[in-house]
């Protein structure tokens, strides 16, 4: 239970708080995207089974590679992707503390 609590914790309740802390004056626009940054998940559905609650996603599916992690931290850099790059990283947050946690 508190594997799941912290896994969607990250996922929905970090990216509302950072986006009313932080980007007040955008901040349903912000929340909007940090909470897309789901859409990463696209890629479990490669994966065979679907649904593994046991796998961790970090480095088994390809948007969750090394290579596409390091891609989502440049992205931190440029002001005109970091809001995105925001998003990706905590998605990744969330499933690196899932597998930590596993």
């Amino acid at each position: 239970m508190l594997r799941f609590c912290v896994h969607y914790g990250i996922h929905f309740i970090v990216p509302i708080i950072i986006g009313l802390l932080f980007y007040k004056k955008h901040r349903f626009t912000v929340i909007a995207i940090l909470l897309a940054g789901i859409i990463i998940d696209i890629d479990h559905v490669l994966a065979d089974p679907l649904f593994d609650p046991n796998r961790c996603s970090i480095n088994f599916h390809p948007l969750h590679t090394y290579w596409a992690i390091a891609l989502y931290v440049v992205m931190l850099i440029p002001k005109k992707t970091r809001i995105f790059g925001l998003a990706l990283v905590i998605h990744i947050v969330a499933d690196t503390t899932d597998c930590l946690l596993m």
